[in-house]
C-alpha cells in the first residue's frame, strides 16, 4: 500500500506536466527529411527517460571495477578466516576473549 502511495505522489507531477503541454511539435532527423509529430510532453518525457537510462548505464559500467575488487577482497577474507581456523585447530588454543573486570 505504501508503494502505491509513493508511486502516486511521484507520478502526479508527470501527469500534470503531460496534461499541461499538449501542443504538437515536429521532431526531425537532420540529414534526412524524416519527421515525427508528437506531443511536446511525450517528447520531453521520452528524452528524460532515455537520459536517465544512459546515466544509469554509465554508473553501472563505472562500478564494475569496484565490484571486482570487492569480490577479490571477500575471497581473500574467506581464505584468511579459513587459515585462522586451521591455525587455531592445529595449536589447540581457544581464542576466547579474556574476562574483563
Amino acid at each position: 500500500m505504501l508503494f502505491l502511495i509513493v508511486a502516486f505522489i511521484l507520478c502526479l507531477p508527470l501527469v500534470l506536466f503531460a496534461l499541461s503541454n499538449t501542443e504538437v511539435v515536429r521532431l526531425g532527423l537532420w540529414p534526412t527529411d524524416y519527421g515525427l509529430d508528437v506531443h511536446l510532453s511525450l517528447a520531453i518525457l521520452v528524452a528524460m527517460a532515455i537520459a536517465f537510462l544512459v546515466g544509469a548505464l554509465v554508473v553501472w559500467i563505472s562500478e564494475l571495477g569496484q565490484r571486482r575488487r570487492a569480490r577479490r577482497a571477500e575471497r581473500a577474507v574467506r581464505l584468511l578466516e579459513a587459515q585462522i581456523e586451521a591455525l587455531k585447530a592445529r595449536a589447540g588454543v581457544s581464542m576466547a576473549l579474556p574476562p574483563t573486570a
